[in-house]
């Protein structure tokens, strides 16, 4: 249970395989960090471990309800460091080093809501906590559920959607979608592509009558669910998306140790768990990895602008973001921006992680 910037050694419960290349890996919090650990549907945990004197850090969607132990699904990917540990490395009893719930892909579930669900592949793990959560807070409450897989034998919680389906019934549309399989129906055939996304949505789905839509999957998935929402007039607002991957490469990381603030620099102000610190700072590295050679307890994970959990307000001046996948428009017109994306652009900036 010791902690160790912001991470707590924690047991693990259990370890559950899914399908041959992934598992639910089920953690046990002990009652002091029960509240701490307490987790929103659709949020995620940060795992950390040390490999050669290198620190890593990886995250990972929760798939249990609110209210339940916390549970991360994994697939495993060829050369993964964490992944191949989690799914075939990891047993009962073994600690892992693991950061609180955080992330903003999260519902707040009112009676009588209907909610949309698409996912892909090992998306369906935020996307399995918050149906599971929304359908137990009210009676009243549906959910459309789009799942995309490659075949039946790569499909992650089939015992758990199923579960589900037999627990709500009508509640819960479930549509099973499968690129290299043969189905009974021609519409559950194909990738979650646009074309195929929109053949789903206006022949099954009152699109209309969707409150909330949740998306989450890689990028091209999302994106263009994103595009045949709007072309059915869905308001952007309504529309959240998580993603698991990006198939682009991310900009080129810097190294700030090996980085001393020369050339044009700015005087930057980092807050966090209330404790200010001001430093002067390249502007052509990023905040978060100038801000790390003097601020080691600082959040981050990917490194990537995917998961967002370097997120922080700027509260004085002005940054550049290099790409950003993770925070919404709301986000971003509140100020909050990727301290591992961002530049800073005036000689005075302050960013905010308490905010």
């Amino acid at each position: 249970m010791t902690a160790t910037a912001g991470f707590y050694r924690l047991r693990v419960a259990g370890v559950e395989r899914l399908c041959a290349d992934a598992a639910a890996v089920t953690f046990e919090v002990p009652e002091p960090l029960r509240e701490r650990f307490a987790f929103r549907p659709g949020q995620y945990l940060t795992l950390r471990l040390f490999r050669d004197g290198v620190e890593e850090r990886r995250s990972y969607s929760i798939c249990a309800p609110a209210g339940a132990a916390p549970r991360v699904g994994v697939r495993r990917i060829e050369s993964g460091l964490f992944s191949e540990w989690l799914v075939d490395g990891v047993r009962a009893g073994d600690e892992v080093e693991v950061g609180p719930p955080a992330g903003s892909f999260t519902p707040t579930p009112k009676a009588g809501e209907h909610h949309g669900l698409v996912a892909a592949g090992s998306g369906i793990t935020p996307v399995l906590s918050i149906a599971a959560s929304v359908l137990a807070a009210h009676p009243d409450t549906t959910v459309t559920l789009l799942y995309g897989n490659r075949r039946t034998d790569t499909v992650m919680f089939t015992e758990e959607l199923a579960d589900l389906k037999n627990l709500y019934g009508p509640r819960l549309h479930l549509v099973h979608v499968l690129s290299r399989e043969p189905m009974e129906a021609e519409i559950f055939a194909g990738r979650l592509d646009g074309d195929k996304l929109r053949e789903l949505l206006t022949r099954l789905v009152d699109v209309d009558g969707v409150d909330q839509w949740w998306l989450c999957g890689p990028l091209g998935m999302t994106e263009s669910a994103l595009a045949v929402l709007g072309e059915l007039g869905v308001s952007r607002e309504r529309v959240h998306r998580e993603l698991f991957y990006v198939d682009e490469p991310p900009p080129e990381l810097h190294h700030p140790d090996s980085e001393p603030a020369t050339g044009e620099t700015a005087e930057v102000t980092v807050i966090l768990n209330g404790r200010s610190t001001t430093l002067t700072l390249p502007r052509a590295t990023p905040v978060l990895d100038a801000a790390q050679r003097t601020r080691g307890d600082l959040p981050f994970a990917c490194k990537g602008g995917v998961c967002g959990t370097c997120r922080a307000r700027v509260t004085a001046g002005e940054v550049r973001m290099r790409r950003n996948f993770a925070l919404e428009d709301d986000e971003l017109a509140a100020g909050y921006v990727l301290t591992c994306q961002s530049l800073p652009v005036t000689d005075h900036l302050t960013v905010d992680y308490d905010a």
